[in-house]
C-alpha cells in the first residue's frame, strides 16, 4: 500500500514506530506536516499540495495531529478523505474526541459511566458548579488541554473559585469534574483498535501529583482489565466513531468513569509496559480495511 502519515515530529516514538512497521511490511510511507499543505477545493478534483507539487493519491492517511492544529489538520484530513483515501480515524471523529465537553455529552447520552461533570460561563457560577460536582476537593480542565496539561486538582472551596475566575478572566473554556478519590493517583488506558482492545496497561502518578500521565512522571505496568472497563473502552470508541483510540479510565466505587478518549495516543509507554505490538496491531487493521474505500462518517453526534 501507499501510506501518508500527517505528522510534525516524525522522530517520535509513535511515529518512529508506525513508519518503521509500515516499511518492514513492504508499504511506501510518506510523512507530511499538515501545516505545510495547501488545497484546492473543487467538486470535481480536490488535491492537495505540498512543497509546490501536487500529491499522489494514496491508499490511507495515518493521521498524527498534535492538539495545537486541530482546526487545519482536520480540514486537510478531510481533503485527503474527499480524495477516497481511508482515514486510520475520520476527521469528524477526531473531532469529537478533541472537543472534549461534547465527547462528554456523547459519551453520557449512550450511559457510559463518567465522572460527575459541570459548565458554565463566567465565574458568577462558581459556588452552583463545585456543589454541582460534589464539593472540593475537584479537578479543573481546561477543554483543549493533553497529556495532563490544564488539569488542576482544587482541593478547597476558596481555590477552586479562584481557578475558575482566574481562567474565566481569560476566556478560556474549562471543566469541573468530580474528583474519584478510590483511584488513588492511578488509571487504566485501554487501547482499542478496530473494535477490539489489544492491549491495557495501569499508570501510577509520581510523588507530589494526581495525574498519572506518563509525561508527567507517572510509571506504568500491564493490567488485566475487568469486562465492564472492556465494555466501557469498546463503547466508548465506538460512540465516537474511532477506529484507534485510547481509552483512560479510573476505577471508581461505582465502576468505570472514562475521564478521556484520545483519538492519536502514544504507544511509547503503552508498548514498553505490555510489550503488544501496538504499531503493528494499526497496520493490521488498515491491511484489512484500506482497500475496501470505507471512507464513512461513523459514531453519531
Amino acid at each position: 500500500m501507499k501510506l501518508v502519515m500527517l505528522a510534525r515530529n516524525p522522530v517520535l516514538y509513535s511515529h518512529r514506530r508506525i513508519i518503521e512497521a509500515a516499511r518492514e511490511r513492504g508499504h511506501e510511507i510518506d510523512v507530511i506536516n499538515a501545516l505545510q499543505v495547501h488545497m484546492k477545493i473543487t467538486s470535481s478534483q480536490p488535491t492537495l499540495m505540498h512543497g509546490g507539487k501536487t500529491l499522489p493519491r494514496y491508499d490511507a492517511v495515518i493521521p498524527r495531529i498534535g492538539a495545537s492544529i486541530t482546526h487545519y489538520g482536520l480540514a486537510v484530513l478531510r481533503q485527503f478523505e474527499m480524495q477516497g483515501t481511508f482515514p486510520l480515524n475520520e476527521s469528524v471523529a477526531i473531532g469529537r474526541s478533541r472537543d472534549k465537553l461534547r465527547a462528554l455529552q456523547l459519551l453520557a447520552r449512550e450511559g457510559i459511566g463518567l465522572p460527575v461533570t459541570a459548565f458554565a460561563h463566567g465565574p458568577r457560577r462558581a459556588e452552583d458548579v463545585i456543589q454541582e460536582v460534589g464539593g472540593t476537593p475537584c479537578v479543573i480542565k481546561l477543554l483543549e488541554g493533553t497529556q495532563g496539561r490544564g488539569v488542576i486538582l482544587a482541593e478547597t472551596a476558596a481555590s477552586a473559585r479562584s481557578i475558575i475566575e482566574a481562567f474565566s478572566a481569560a476566556n478560556t473554556n474549562i471543566l469541573v469534574q468530580e474528583y474519584i478519590k478510590e483511584a488513588d493517583g492511578t488509571d487504566i488506558r485501554a487501547l482499542v483498535v478496530d473494535g477490539k482492545v489489544v492491549a491495557s496497561m495501569k499508570r501510577t502518578c509520581g510523588s507530589g501529583e494526581f495525574r498519572a500521565n506518563l509525561h508527567r512522571g507517572g510509571t506504568a505496568e500491564p493490567v488485566a482489565i475487568t469486562e465492564g472497563e472492556r465494555t466501557t473502552a469498546l463503547r466508548s470508541a465506538e460512540v465516537l466513531g474511532l477506529n484507534v483510540a485510547g481509552v483512560d479510565m479510573l476505577r471508581s466505587s461505582r465502576g468505570p468513569v472514562v475521564v478521556e478518549v484520545n483519538s492519536s495516543p502514544g504507544i511509547e509507554g503503552m508498548e514498553k509496559a505490555t510489550g503488544t505490538d501496538l504499531a503493528g496491531a494499526m497496520l493490521d487493521f488498515l491491511e484489512r480495511r484500506a482497500g475496501c474505500g470505507e471512507t464513512r462518517t461513523r459514531g453519531v453526534g
